[in-house]
């Protein structure tokens, strides 16, 4: 009867530890398999965020501020979106073509539309027209004609570039110089950070009268090349 009482005994606990097991081993394969809401979600959303960035990375034009009130005229040098892709275009507005305000500097260019017209120069007083030209009283319009004199100088206080791109790798931009130069034209690449990036520019000038940098916007207008013209103030 001992014998057959231990023998029981051992079978029990075996049977139980199997049983045990069995069931440590269905809970471990529930849990791997279940998904955790919070994590999944988390991950999911940060996902999409960083998608959405990219996106937005990889379709900046640096150019932008530049269009101003044409912005379909767009420079070839800035890679078209991917196709299948809808990206939202960002408010485009008339800005000037600088870095962002962080320090006071006297010279700010700004870009100038090809619809803007030059500053009126001041009236000069009868002296002054006097001593310019003394012949200048005996016309119908003396002011007239001192003004003319002036504006025929060119002094009006600006240099004007045109710019002729501007890129955001520099080897875009020296290939940009490179095919100006075998047109005949001498720019030069400028590095200068705009909301927070870094852009490359490609010049030429300066020139001090208006007429001179509208002259050559023209031919790069007839070559293919879209520019545009930046006034600087001395």
């Amino acid at each position: 009867m001992r014998r057959h009482q231990r023998g029981g005994t051992i079978l029990g606990l075996i049977l139980g530890l199997l049983v045990g097991v069995g069931a440590a081993l269905a809970v471990a394969v529930y849990v791997t398999n279940v998904p955790v809401p919070f994590v999944n979600k988390g991950g999911v959303r940060g996902e999409a965020k960083d998608k959405a960035e990219a996106q937005r990375n990889q379709n900046w034009d640096p150019n932008s501020p530049l269009y101003g009130k044409n912005p379909a005229r767009a420079p070839a040098a800035v890679a078209p979106a991917a196709q299948g892709v809808v990206v939202p275009e960002p408010p485009r507005t008339v800005a000037d073509n600088a870095p962002a305000p962080v320090e006071n500097k006297p010279a700010k260019p700004e870009v100038v539309l090809p619809d803007t017209t030059k500053p009126a120069d001041k009236p000069a007083d009868k002296t002054q027209v006097a001593k310019l030209d003394p012949k200048a009283g005996q016309g119908a319009d003396p002011l007239g004609d001192l003004a003319k004199s002036r504006s025929a100088d060119g002094t009006d206080g600006f240099q004007y570039f045109v710019q002729a791109g501007a890129f955001r790798s520099q080897s875009d931009g020296d290939a940009q110089r490179a095919k100006l130069a075998m047109m005949g034209w001498e720019a030069r690449v400028s590095e200068r950070e705009v909301n927070g990036r870094t852009v490359y520019r490609v010049r030429v000038g300066p020139f001090n009268k208006r007429d001179d940098a509208d002259g050559l916007k023209g031919k790069l207008d007839g070559a293919g090349v879209d520019a545009q013209i930046v006034r600087v103030q001395r």
